[in-house]
């Protein structure tokens, strides 16, 4: 079964101080979505769909929708902020997107068949595109059925700082039933902790499943997304820095039993840029995967 791959590039990155979507990991200059769309074109994958701020389009379109286009049928979506369900408009002093849940949803026109949705700086393996195609194939499966693969929180932290991580909650079938959203997580020598300016809000052992913004979907999301959407905006449309997270809504999904999603676990490593320290990890790791065979040292030859 085709699936298209949708990548979210819209994202600020205040924390890596420059565009971390752009910035190169790989020997011959790719960036980290270019392994994703590797990785999926390899399983079956035969559409990508970008979504990014207006601000670095032309930037966009030089260093990677050039060389990735040759090889895909690629798309292009505009996260606006003023692209919001009937009856809502922007505050003025709003000057940023409302986070991935509308980043997905501004995609509600370009995708017409099940998708794959991804954060452009996560680098996942290619056993999540894998997971992804082998869970689309299977027959007589309900468009209500999304997956998603777990990672360990441990492998997923950065030596550099505070991430944000969704917590899941899985049941002993596999599926899951929530997601808790923690903004700053981090280890700290007492352990992994969550916490609230100095307040530890959380501890967590570091084996606890958290997703990465890897969701296999179907277009049956998106009013589902909306309905979300709505009820967010209905409570913070006129805050400056709210975020719509998709984990929360499709946990509001789950509780309303509209959707159910099969959780993948995965032993895999995790690499993803928050800071810029944590580049040099990421480049040695693509550095170390070329040497192996697993990546060519030109993606896209």
């Amino acid at each position: 079964m085709a699936l298209s791959l949708l990548i979210l590039a819209a994202g600020m990155g205040n924390r890596y101080e420059r565009l971390k979507q752009l910035d190169p990991v790989g020997p011959s200059n790719e960036v980290i979505m270019e392994y994703s769309i590797y990785d999926a074109l390899r399983h079956g994958f035969d559409e990508v769909i970008f979504v990014l701020r207006r601000e670095f389009e032309e930037v966009f379109r030089k260093k990677v929708l050039r060389r990735v286009s040759r090889h895909v049928r690629t798309g292009l979506v505009l996260q606006d902020r003023n692209d919001l369900p009937p009856g809502f408009s922007a505050s003025g002093d709003r000057n940023k997107p409302w986070g991935t849940g509308h980043a997905i949803w501004c995609a509600r026109h370009a995708l017409k068949k099940s998708f794959v949705a991804i954060n452009a700086d996560d680098f996942y393996g290619e056993d999540a595109f894998h997971n992804a195609a082998l869970f689309f194939s299977q027959p007589g499966l309900e468009y209500t059925n999304f997956m998603m693969p777990g990672f360990q929180l441990a492998g997923t932290l950065s030596d550099h700082g505070p991430v944000s991580r969704a917590v899941c909650i899985v049941n002993q079938m596999g599926m899951l039933r929530g997601a808790e959203e923690h903004s700053s997580v981090e280890k700290r020598p007492e352990g992994i902790v969550s916490f609230t300016g100095d307040t530890v809000v959380k501890r967590f052992k570091g084996t606890e499943i958290v997703s990465l913004n890897f969701w296999g979907l179907t277009p049956c999301l998106f009013p589902l997304l909306e309905k979300s959407f709505c009820s967010f905006l209905s409570k913070n449309l006129s805050a400056t820095g709210g975020e719509f997270y998709i984990s929360r809504a499709i946990s509001e999904m789950l509780f309303r039993s509209e959707v159910t999603v099969s959780v993948f676990p995965t032993d895999n490593q995790w690499y993803g840029v928050t800071y810029k320290e944590d580049k040099f990890p990421m480049v040695r790791a693509i550095a170390n995967f070329v040497r192996s065979g697993r990546y060519p040292a030109t993606l896209w030859r």
